[in-house]
């Protein structure tokens, strides 16, 4: 006997990366950012109304939607708030698809996708990468998913699809395409602009890499106003709280520190690239947080198990294409030293 529907009962749900805590603990397995938030962020956070928690917060999350829109240059109605883009990603799938509407999705890539399609009972269509992770533009046209998601820059390898092969991709589907820039405060262009030129277009950003807040679970998409009242049907009536809200819009004031982050981690990622390049990696290149890099003997389950060893946890997926490799975030300089002397040790 079951509780659960046909599909909820078959599924093995989405498995996040380890959490595990301890003041030795080397944790560059989540693409988290490395230095604290803002000092912006600190200080709303210390000057906290305790008359919030009392009322339920803005239905909307209007203040922080409202910062959102001046920072960038767009109007309120075309944006909508999440508890993390994760929530996002729940909201459009759940207004969007069902068991004779596909969700299209070029593989490997970020597999909460694949988990929130068996939520819905929708078919999943994988349109294979190439090796060097080239979006297959005709493939996926061919497909015409109801939804269609593109992790830009991608994961797990870091790599970005160009500006030109997203505008064509909006062009030919009939259904939404959304792409997905959790990574995009490390990269050197975005695909926002398309929301203006495409009425499918749904772009989804996040406050938890570049800002240094993964811990509050915040993040918006930006669409057509058409598009965001339809997703506003969907989402819980009071999806964000308050606290989220307030400490986002003061990061959202600080942008200079969170792009000053941003060009330090991007340093170290090339440091990082050269290092295990050293050591007979392959890695491929990246614009996002992290480095996906191929061990130099394919034995990436080894490596993983080695470094988690000596408290040093990474990521490794232990699924077709991936099998050999590890994802690694970029920490601080001191932290990517003691990974790459962990490696070298292994290895040798």
């Amino acid at each position: 006997m079951t509780y659960f529907r046909h599909n909820i009962e078959q599924m093995s749900g989405y498995v996040p990366g380890e959490q595990l805590v301890g003041t030795n603990i080397i944790k560059i397995n989540s693409n988290e950012n490395p230095y604290p938030p803002s000092p912006l962020v600190l200080e709303a956070l210390r000057n906290l109304d305790g008359d919030l928690l009392r009322r339920y917060p803005e239905p909307m999350a209007g203040r922080f939607r409202t910062a959102v829109g001046a920072a960038l240059d767009i109007p309120s109605d075309w944006i909508i708030v999440g508890n993390g883009s994760d929530e996002l990603l729940s909201v459009i799938t759940r207004a969007c698809t069902a068991p004779q509407r596909q969700i299209v999705c070029p593989m490997p890539t970020y597999v909460l996708y694949r988990t929130l399609a068996q939520i819905q009972d929708a078919e999943f269509v994988e349109i294979p990468y190439d090796d060097d992770y080239n979006l297959p533009l005709e493939e996926l046209s061919a497909a015409n998913g109801a939804v269609t998601f593109i992790t830009s820059p991608h994961s797990p390898s870091g790599t970005v699809v160009s500006l030109d092969l997203l505008d064509k991709l909006a062009t030919q589907l009939q259904g939404v395409l959304v792409i997905d820039e959790a990574y995009v405060d490390f990269a050197t262009e975005n695909a926002l602009e398309l929301v203006k030129k495409h009425d499918n277009v749904i772009i989804l950003r996040t406050l938890s890499k570049g800002y240094s807040l993964a811990g509050i679970r915040l993040g918006f998409a930006v669409a057509h106003p058409v598009l965001i009242a339809g997703l506003m049907k969907v989402k819980d009536s009071y999806n964000v709280d308050a606290i989220a809200c307030i400490v986002g819009t003061a990061a959202l004031q600080d942008r200079e520190y969170k792009n000053a982050n941003a060009e330090k981690i991007k340093a170290s990622r090339e440091k990082l690239a050269v290092e295990l390049q050293k050591l007979n990696f392959n890695v491929c290149p990246s614009q996002a947080n992290f480095l996906l890099a191929r061990s130099p003997n394919g034995d990436a389950a080894h490596l993983y198990h080695s470094l988690k060893a000596r408290d040093i946890l990474v990521r490794y997926f232990p699924q077709p294409r991936l099998e050999d490799k590890l994802r690694i975030t970029i920490g601080t300089d001191e932290q990517n030293a003691q990974l790459v002397k962990a490696l070298s040790e292994i290895l040798w």
